[in-house]
């Protein structure tokens, strides 16, 4: 009889586990979406409001300057008011946002309303991660905040298919209010969350946090561990500025985490994602024929996911992210020589295509999900709320500055060229990672906290 009430209590923590991590990746499924719906639209916003390169490329990276703020913000609203207002926060700007972009009248209104959606996404990278890492068990940690990336590539996929539909009628009002309705259900999902047990633990409500634990773990002793590991930890007397100031080795972790999220960015995954409609075109194909290509783009970004949440847990972080980063290298490199000697023919044209699909699946299976199942766990809890809202700032403004540059990188060096310069940036983070990269599989936090702190090498923390 103990061994089959163990079993249901096992089943049920596992679920409950399960259902909040899937409830708070949410976040991610409208940070896809709004990623998404704007390379379909920007060809048909451009001819209504008669919009320069220069005006679609402020169109674009608006959201990236309101994200950086909303990442800004979210440190301290996590802190102050808890992981859970915050998602809540976040899900309301999204549908103020996506409704504000909807009934745009000009671009300086559609740039206004795109820097609400940006705040909303800040504060959702920020949070919607920081949250699953705090609720999953340890040896379930990686694919459970693997799963917002998942979300994510949903929602673009989702987005492009959506604009897909609506372009044989030029709706691009459509195309960017639709985002609402995923809002409003995101919305009341985040109302079900619980608190994040070590947020309450940090503000001196341990009852409260060991109830919420019990629902999530698979024993009373697992509990208990935890709790005593966060109590530990929360010994420590420094948090946010005071930690980067006295401590050298939460500098060195805040370092790697801005250096972990600029590296995602410059992969050039946005890239594609923004402009792949001006892509597929350039490579020869029409404008319906190149967006339903970005959807088929949108499609591999989800499987190739799923290839990530298997092997996290089980290959590990590095290993993942070598091969990942080698195949987006190869890829950008056949990319940007097919396009330079031409796709005037059909077979060049699906040359083109396979190695597009092959960097997004080299990005969906390594960076995509890893950088931010990293960036979660590389922070000591003091610090953790101030060290992950750094490092999305960073996501941001690295996202910024590529989604800026990109239409006037290839008119300035061509096509094929800026496709290399990408190849050689993939190639350098190789480097990087077998460098500086740790390998945190199935390490909890606290353990990866403590050898942090003892001043081992950032590669060794997870030892």
């Amino acid at each position: 009889m103990g061994m089959a009430i163990t079993g249901a209590h096992n089943a049920a923590a596992r679920s409950n586990s399960t259902f909040t991590a899937g409830m708070a990746a949410l976040a991610g499924l409208m940070f896809g979406l709004d990623i998404g719906v704007i390379s379909g639209a920007l060809k048909f916003i451009g001819a209504e409001f008669h919009a320069s390169d220069f005006a679609k490329e402020w169109i674009v990276s608006s959201m990236m300057i309101g994200a950086a703020a909303g990442a800004i913000a979210a440190g301290f609203l996590s802190y102050r008011l808890g992981r859970k207002i915050s998602l809540i926060l976040s899900a309301a700007l999204f549908v103020a946002g996506s409704l504000a972009c909807a009934f745009a009248w000009s671009i300086p209104s559609l740039i206004a309303a795109r820097l609400v959606l940006g705040v909303a996404i800040g504060i959702a990278t920020f949070t919607a991660p920081l949250y699953i890492a705090e609720i999953a068990p340890p040896d379930r940690r990686g694919s459970m905040v693997s799963t917002y990336q998942l979300m994510i590539t949903i929602g673009i996929l989702a987005a492009f298919v959506s604009d897909s539909l609506f372009s044989y009628t030029a709706a691009w009002r459509w195309m960017l209010g639709v985002v609402a309705i995923p809002g409003i259900l995101f919305l009341g999902g985040v109302l079900l969350l619980p608190q994040s047990p070590r947020w309450l633990m940090m503000r001196g409500q341990q009852t409260k946090a060991r109830e919420i634990l019990s629902t999530l773990r698979n024993s009373e002793q697992d509990v208990s561990a935890e709790i005593a590991d966060i109590e530990t930890q929360l010994q420590r007397p420094d948090a946010g500025w005071a930690l980067l100031k006295t401590n050298p080795n939460f500098r060195r972790s805040l370092g790697l985490g801005l250096l972990l999220q600029a590296i995602q960015q410059f992969t050039g995954i946005n890239v594609v994602m923004y402009y792949a409609p001006r892509i597929f075109e350039a490579t020869g194909f029409g404008t319906q024929a190149a967006l339903w290509g970005t959807a088929i783009v949108g499609l591999m970004n989800v499987m190739a996911t799923f290839i990530a949440i298997g092997t996290v847990d089980r290959l590990g972080r590095r290993p993942v992210l070598i091969c990942g980063f080698s195949v987006m290298t190869v890829a950008l490199i056949l990319l940007g020589v097919l396009l330079d000697i031409g796709t005037n023919d059909l077979l060049m044209q699906m040359a083109a295509v396979a190695m597009l699909l092959i960097f997004i699946g080299g990005f969906a299976m390594s960076a995509g999900p890893l950088i931010w199942v990293l960036c979660s766990e590389v922070q000591p809890t003091r610090g953790r709320d101030f060290g992950v809202s750094a490092s999305t700032f960073m996501n941001w403004a690295a996202n910024f500055v590529v989604g800026l540059t990109f239409l006037s990188l290839l008119n300035a060096i061509g096509t094929g060229a800026t496709f290399w310069l990408y190849a050689a940036l993939n190639a350098l983070f190789i480097v990087l990672t077998l460098w500086l990269v740790p390998e945190t599989k199935g390490v909890s936090l606290e353990t990866i906290e403590t050898n942090l702190m003892a001043g081992k090498k950032l590669r060794h923390i997870g030892q």
